[in-house]
């Protein structure tokens, strides 16, 4: 009986429709169906990841690192190591990363060994881990913190404004839809998810997933009211003249990760050097970058490499632009005392963090079946599903956690305040 969809994928046509539901958008879903054809199964894929039987020795650094990324700073880390030959540093080889333009292609590409090395939401990682995919797969490191912000018309001054209008988001396992529905929630608005066009009551907002790179433009053809997203789209919707930052996420949960690095189980036990090898170049990359965020914004930047398709202008803006008092002023910083920045740079997976998340998204709305988050018990995920043991090795190497201003310990406690005076239910 033929139940398999592709081979590459090693998906059975059940969840390929599971998986399918959850992606927004005709181009998705043709990516889905055609994206284990030729393009996505090299002879390495193929012949040694996907079949995932071939144990190589503890310290083969062979395999390519084969990097998945969307153009928003969340990948800097990876990207930086890459311009920088931080890979080639620690004994390994690289492929040209790949760009994608969404969260259901690289999410595909991961799924057939397109890629090896992806940034993800972290929701995402809580999907595929435990719902329908069962996809074997570890964080093993935060790709940065905070970065992302919610984008609105300029007529809109308050959260409450939002009633009876469209906001995007771009994924439903994402932190911007955990955050959104919880400001939502505060201004007393309601949640729903329908076909655009739909009418809308007053007290209700209406989120669609759309791809982050066509989120500007939609707020400036005025389809939506607003996104929320990592940068550089924010600092893009600002420059348009098209859009106002009406809140950063970093000033609603501190310090919180966004993406995070995601690799598959199979490398971290059959080949533990190359991992190592892996997170010791996004450590080393995001330590250089905290030190040289000028140099990213170039390097990253349409002119200064073939990274990502943005102006210098707007990747300095989010880099080395952020004014707290001036955004403090129109209300988008409410807590200039976390003296947060608009994104910074640590590669530490907090367990709290993880226990957190698991608790908001177990009461925040998406589409499809999300009855697994339900099960899931937060401190097991917090074990589980991130293995640290790499990262830890890469912080001491680099002189311990102090370099990134993190505790010894390697403890926090969560920080999840929507308004300066109250506090959300769920922190």
């Amino acid at each position: 009986m033929k139940t398999s969809l592709c081979a590459c994928c090693g998906l059975n046509r059940r969840d390929f429709l599971k998986l399918a539901s959850l992606f927004s958008g005709s181009a998705a879903l043709s990516a889905l169906a055609g994206g284990c054809g030729p393009q996505a199964t090299t002879p390495d894929s193929t012949a040694e990841n996907a079949s995932g039987t071939e144990t190589a020795a503890a310290g083969d650094l062979s395999q390519p690192v084969k990097i998945g990324y969307l153009p928003i700073l969340d990948a800097s880390p990876l990207l930086v190591a890459h311009a920088n030959q931080l890979y080639e540093a620690e004994g390994l080889t690289t492929e040209q990363p790949i760009l994608f333009r969404s969260w259901a292609d690289i999410v595909e590409a991961f799924l057939a060994r397109q890629v090896n090395v992806v940034h993800l939401l972290s929701p995402i990682t809580v999907w595929l881990r435990y719902g329908a995919q069962q996809v074997p797969g570890k964080v093993v490191a935060w790709n940065h913190v905070d970065g992302s912000a919610l984008t609105v018309r300029p007529d809109i001054n308050e959260v409450s404004d939002l009633g009876g209008q469209v906001i995007a988001v771009p994924f439903w396992y994402s932190i911007h839809n955990v955050v959104l529905q919880q400001l939502l929630g505060q201004a007393g608005l309601t949640v729903v998810t329908r076909s655009t066009g739909a009418a809308l009551q007053p007290n209700e907002v209406n989120l669609v997933v759309m791809p982050p790179p066509e989120m500007v433009s939609a707020l400036a053809n005025q389809s939506i009211a607003g996104y929320i997203v990592a940068e550089p789209f924010n600092a893009a919707g600002e420059a348009s003249g098209n859009g106002k930052v009406l809140r950063f996420t970093g000033d609603v949960w501190k310090n919180h990760a966004c993406c995070v690095v995601f690799l598959h189980e199979d490398d971290l036990n059959q080949r533990p050097a190359w991992a190592q090898g892996v997170v010791n170049a996004v450590v080393k990359s995001q330590l250089w970058i905290r030190d040289h965020r000028a140099e990213t914004a170039t390097l990253l930047s349409k002119d200064g490499g073939p990274y990502t398709p943005h102006p210098e202008a707007v990747l300095q803006k989010v880099l080395t632009g952020f004014d707290a008092d001036t955004y403090a002023q129109q209300g988008a910083v409410k807590h200039a005392d976390w003296d947060s920045q608009r994104i910074d740079f640590q590669p530490y997976p907090f367990p709290s963090y993880t226990e957190e998340l698991v608790r908001l998204l177990q009461q925040t709305q998406v589409e499809g079946d999300n009855s697994f988050l339900q099960g899931l018990q937060p401190a097991e995920v917090a074990r589980d599903l991130v293995d640290d043991s790499f990262v830890r090795n890469a912080l001491q190497a680099v002189g311990g956690p102090q370099v990134f201003g993190l505790p010894d310990s390697l403890q926090r406690s969560e920080t999840f305040q929507i308004a300066r005076l109250g506090r959300s239910p769920l922190a």
